[in-house]
């Protein structure tokens, strides 16, 4: 190949590399930076003026305060159970561990309000099944989740997948040398607990727990169907308390709680890190050989009590959902005369914002799926083959919007598109800003397991189908994308999952016309069709579980880490 064809290749590169890579900051980052310009400005002058009046306002402080507890004490809900499963997963010898992996990744994967709809279906005077049961709490007996302890209880449960995960990745890459080493020297018993595995596990529990905080301040949906109703507001439910009552009107002043809402979430984070670089513990050399600790005669035991909660907090809260849509009034009892299906008839086939939403959502989450595979692909290839100093910028900015809570991201697009530059033109309102919002939302999701393979690739490959003279569109088709294959779609898969039920970014940017199911749901619920709501409930917990089992199923074909339930 001649130096002139080396040089037009390299070009060549450099241009698609630029231009991908000012799409993608546009998508990721420019909302981000258009946030934080309206929160310090004041008709486009400098100023702080707004900031420190809105930071003021008692309902600020008392939301800031409300979002601090649930989401503090909602991490250590989840941090008890999460690291409860991780170390008994990972470091000892139960059975059927592949599908107790997979049962505690539901939780994280069904949608907050169907996780909160769910709930208040087991409990409470109302509830079809402790009525069936005959141990339903007596009429006018309050609601028990309506308060600050139900929407911790739940954020627990919904997000103690997070700290199982990272910490049983953790606990997989201690060898079991250590420990013996540990034994030799003299430590016997708890003390080499402490004093070895648990040091060793703490950079895995304080990154864990600090994206389980920030994940816990962000969500929407559990405070919002179990916060609104007791009067109990958080930092995102007042965001939508103010935009959906006085709609654009209050713009800026809800960007300054979106900006409040980012900066507990970003300290949050930094904290993360903060906990990490100070670890000075490393691992030298490696071994066949995981940690390992044998159960004995108590794993029977251990097993049937894992299972039980693995019941409780899943299959439970299910069969509540069921029995509510099964009957033909929230409240009665379920038998055999009562036993009906309108409710499932008249929200799948007979409302005509349920088909519209499925279209819709269907619709956003397969197209954000294919076009953040054709950006992620060229592009994760392309930084991996120049390390400019704007791409390594990017990487390390680019996961900011999906650790962001979805409400700030919402908020950042709203300022964003409702007037585009040059034109009277705006996409508030329409099916597009939220398109554009799941796109910066799920980015990330795409482009690290893309990323992932590609660092794993030889680039002895594309140099030697550079060297015979393949144009960079060639290589591209011929050599890089068949290669990252696997991980662009599992990519793609988990984006579709996400997207395909979420709430807490579109809760602020539909309009009619434009629901998914997660607004569907949670407007149901709200004007008092739990029945409807609880049948459309049960049909995307459905979708969700097919989705996982197929993921599941060819997950022997996807790069290792690319599938987070992957054992």
């Amino acid at each position: 190949m001649s130096v002139a064809q080396q040089n037009g290749g390299s070009r060549s590169e450099a241009r698609l590399l630029s231009a991908i890579l000012i799409v993608a900051i546009c998508l990721t980052l420019a909302p981000v930076l258009r946030l934080f310009v309206e929160g310090v400005t004041d008709q486009g002058s400098p100023s702080l003026t707004l900031m420190r009046d809105v930071l003021a306002q008692p309902s600020t402080l008392s939301a800031l305060k409300h979002s601090l507890v649930t989401a503090g004490f909602g991490t250590l809900v989840s941090l008890v159970l999460g690291a409860a499963f991780a170390f008994l997963v990972a470091l000892t010898d139960l059975r059927a561990k592949a599908a107790l992996v997979f049962c505690l990744m539901i939780p994280m994967m069904i949608p907050p309000q169907i996780t909160a709809l769910s709930w208040t279906q087991i409990m409470g005077p109302s509830s079809v099944l402790l009525k069936t049961l005959g141990i339903a709490p007596p009429l006018g007996a309050p609601q028990p989740l309506y308060s600050p302890q139900g929407i911790i209880f739940l954020l627990g449960i919904q997000h103690m997948s997070i700290i199982f995960l990272t910490l049983r990745a953790g606990l997989r890459s201690i060898p079991q040398d250590v420990v013996e080493a540990a034994r030799i020297s003299g430590a016997k018993g708890l003390r080499t607990w402490w004093q070895v595995v648990m040091p060793l596990t703490l950079p895995s529990l304080a990154a864990g727990t600090a994206i389980t905080f920030v994940t816990a301040l962000g969500n929407f949906g559990i405070p919002a169907m179990l916060g609104i109703p007791a009067g109990y507001a958080t930092l995102p439910t007042l965001v939508y308390q103010k935009l959906a009552g006085m709609g654009t009107t209050v713009l800026a002043e809800v960007s300054v709680l979106a900006m409040l809402i980012g900066a507990v979430a970003v300290a949050g984070i930094l904290l993360q890190r903060l906990c990490q670089s100070r670890q000075r513990l490393h691992l030298v050399g490696s071994t066949s050989r995981p940690l390992a600790l044998p159960l004995g005669a108590a794993r029977l035991p251990v097993e049937i009590l894992l299972w039980a909660v693995v019941f409780a907090i899943l299959v439970l809260p299910m069969f509540g959902l069921l029995a509510t849509s099964l009957v033909p009034a929230y409240g009665v009892t379920l038998r055999f005369d009562t036993v009906t299906l309108a409710s499932w008839y008249e929200v799948l086939f007979r409302q005509p914002v349920t088909s519209r939403a499925f279209a819709n959502s269907f619709g956003l989450a397969a197209g954000a799926s294919a076009v953040l595979v054709m950006i992620c692909l060229p592009l994760a290839w392309l930084m991996e083959r120049r390390k400019t100093r704007l791409a390594r910028l990017f990487d390390s900015l680019l996961d900011l919007p999906y650790a962001l809570p979805g409400v700030v991201l919402s908020i950042a697009m709203i300022l964003l598109l409702i007037k585009l530059p040059f034109t009277e033109a705006t996409l508030y309102g329409t099916i597009w800003i939220i398109f554009l919002a799941y796109l910066a939302r799920f980015f990330a999701v795409m482009f690290r397991p893309v990323q992932a393979s590609l660092k794993q690739f030889d680039p002895a490959m594309d140099e030697a189908a550079q060297s015979v003279g393949a144009s960079l569109y060639r290589r591209l088709r011929d050599v890089i994308f068949p290669l990252s294959a696997p991980a662009a779609a599992a990519g793609a898969i988990l984006v579709f999952l996400t997207a395909f039920n979420e709430l807490t970014v579109s809760a602020l940017l539909w309009s009619s016309g434009t629901e998914t199911l997660g607004v569907v749901i949670f407007n149901l619920d709200d004007s008092g069709e739990t029945g409807m709501a609880s049948a459309l409930a049960m049909t995307i917990v459905f979708v969700v579980i097919v989705l996982m089992a197929l993921i599941q199923l060819f997950s022997r074909r996807f790069p290792k880490g690319v599938v987070p339930w992957q054992t």
